[in-house]
């Protein structure tokens, strides 16, 4: 079992100061920008059942995991299937191929953020196909893209990312691509201008919007964390993933 930690950590508060942000942040966004209203996932990686319980408990629906085995534990975990039954993952780290059936198996499952090539799609698309699950729809996934160039982060190309959305929209029909996903660099300077992974992200989304002749709402943009989700949402971002301003700091996990 995964034990509280932080038990001083406010949770209800911090969420609500959250959603509060957020929607002044959409307030600032420029009225001709082309972009459907933010939503917040609470990343919930290293904290435990407890504090999963608190957000939920006041509204939030949407959570996020990095890794594979505390996704397994928490969706499973009997307290979250009792108090939580609405709830809604995100799986938002590097997903490998070899893991793709613990991760579609799990209750409540409803978007990988992840994917990155085509070999990922195919697996998820041919596994989610496999799965006999009650009123089964197409599984949602984002297209994770490499706008900082950085070889520690995972992504495909910003350049490959149409061709990606293009091969999932129109060859996978067991998978419904959301739009796209992005890490970034940690830390820029907005003194110097906007966030450069920012700019590159809605470019992606502008140019998947023509080639399909979408509405913005119909490409999700998957951007932003604590330290400038309200950066992402003014340029456009409809998903921001907040954890630390909402759970405290990360710990290092106790199972």
């Amino acid at each position: 079992m995964i034990k509280r930690v932080m038990a001083d950590i406010d949770v209800k508060a911090g969420l609500q100061q959250i959603l509060k942000r957020i929607d002044a942040a959409y307030e600032q966004r420029p009225k001709d920008l082309e972009a459907g209203k933010p939503f917040l996932v609470a990343v919930s990686k290293t904290k435990p059942i407890e504090m999963i319980i608190d957000a939920y408990s006041v509204g939030q629906r949407h959570f996020g995991e990095n890794y594979v085995q505390e996704l397994v534990d928490k969706s499973q975990h009997p307290e979250i299937l009792q108090k939580c039954p609405d709830i809604k993952w995100h799986f938002i780290g590097h997903l490998q191929n070899n893991k793709v059936n613990k991760i579609l198996k799990l209750p409540n499952i409803h978007l990988i953020q992840t994917v990155d090539t085509e070999k990922l799609a195919n697996n998820l698309n041919n596994s989610w196909k496999k799965l006999e699950i009650d009123n089964k729809q197409p599984l949602r996934v984002l297209i994770q893209i490499n706008t900082s160039g950085e070889d520690a982060k995972n992504g495909i190309e910003p350049n490959e990312a149409s061709r990606l959305y293009k091969h999932i929209r129109e060859n996978l029909t067991n998978l419904r691509v959301d739009g796209v996903m992005t890490i970034g660099a940690f830390g820029h300077d907005y003194t110097k201008g906007p966030n450069p992974d920012f700019v590159c992200l809605m470019k992606v989304h502008r140019q998947i919007r023509g080639d399909y002749q979408l509405k913005p709402e119909e490409v999700q943009v998957s951007m932003g964390m604590s330290d400038d989700f309200e950066k992402a949402i003014e340029v456009g971002s409809t998903i921001v993933r907040v954890g630390s301003s909402i759970f405290g700091h990360r710990a290092k996990q106790s199972i």
